[in-house]
């Protein structure tokens, strides 16, 4: 499995902004308020892989008082960081398109949504952050024999 891609977070994320302004560009008079419960959802997501992030880093990395590493938990993290850091640029990326859309609009319902559209930027960019970091926690690091690709000792001998 790859690292996760800046550059397809970024598209992703700039992909759903367009989708975000142009729906509520059509839909914004028949809707109601932006709601809460996402954002609070993205926010606990972000702590808790933020929370796995820190203790799968010191498993792997066999910190002093840290129990084994379960190898199937590891790629299960992996696996969960991926999709929450497509997830959390898409949300991102939703949400600063209807933020944009209403920054620009000048009715008292559109500046009532502002803090929901801030508030759901920002928990979705606390979410890819917290992805990526236990992401990058779950790769196990290079042993001090291996660094050298593998070759330790073998090069000098013949048979």
């Amino acid at each position: 499995m790859r690292p996760t891609s800046l550059s397809v977070l970024v598209v992703a994320g700039l992909a759903a902004a367009a989708v975000g302004w142009l729906l509520l560009s059509a839909f914004y008079a028949q809707m109601p308020r932006l709601p809460w419960l996402p954002i609070i959802v993205l926010g606990t997501l972000a702590v808790v892989e933020a929370i796995l992030a820190q203790n799968t880093a010191a498993r792997i990395q066999h910190k002093s008082g840290s129990p084994r590493v379960d190898p199937l938990a590891v790629a299960r993290f992996a696996v969960l960081a991926k999709a929450s850091s497509l997830a959390g640029a898409l949300f991102a990326g939703f949400s600063a398109g209807l933020l944009a859309w209403l920054a620009l609009e000048p009715t008292k319902a559109a500046r009532d949504d502002v803090p929901a559209a801030v508030a759901g930027v920002v928990a979705a960019l606390a979410l890819v952050v917290a992805a990526l970091w236990l992401e990058r926690s779950c790769r196990v690091p290079e042993q001090p024999d291996q660094k050298d690709g593998g070759k330790s000792g073998r090069q000098g001998r013949r048979s």
